[in-house]
């Protein structure tokens, strides 16, 4: 493995932890599933308004995506700034299609697209975009 964004260019890879800042200053840790494109440096999940991750994203856009390797001591850390791109508010608004696209690359296709973009609004669910300022990490 030439470099540590390798492993979350794997295709085998889409869970990671994301980590947030509370407003206390502790981390916030979550199981995520993404996305990452190479050609942006940039890191794509879906999220849901009104969880925490989302809350503490919006009072601070700082965030760190932790995926491990296939070894167990192998693992790629990227310091990121998120952008929340708006609410999923109608089923063919521009967050559906970015919600779309991140499943697409995460699970390939859906059975029923109707009820995904239904199921994204009434959800709440929020593109989140990572944008991938340092990587660090191990790899063998």
């Amino acid at each position: 493995m030439s470099d540590l964004r390798d492993l979350f260019a794997a295709p085998e890879r889409h869970i990671a932890v994301l980590a947030t800042i509370k407003r206390d200053g502790r981390p916030q840790l979550s199981n995520v599933s993404f996305t990452y494109d190479r050609g942006r440096d940039l890191l794509r999940v879906s999220v849901t308004d009104g969880r925490a991750k989302t809350h503490n994203l919006r009072r601070d856009p700082r965030a760190t995506v932790l995926v491990n390797g296939p070894d167990p001591w192998q693992y790629a850390v990227a310091e990121c700034r998120a952008e929340l791109l708006p609410v999923a508010a109608a089923p063919d608004d521009a967050s559906v299609e970015e919600l779309i696209d991140i499943y697409r690359a995460i699970s390939g296709e859906h059975p029923d697209w109707d009820e995904y973009r239904a199921a994204m609004v009434a959800d709440r669910r929020v593109p989140l975009l990572l944008h991938v300022e340092r990587v660090y990490g191990a790899v063998r």
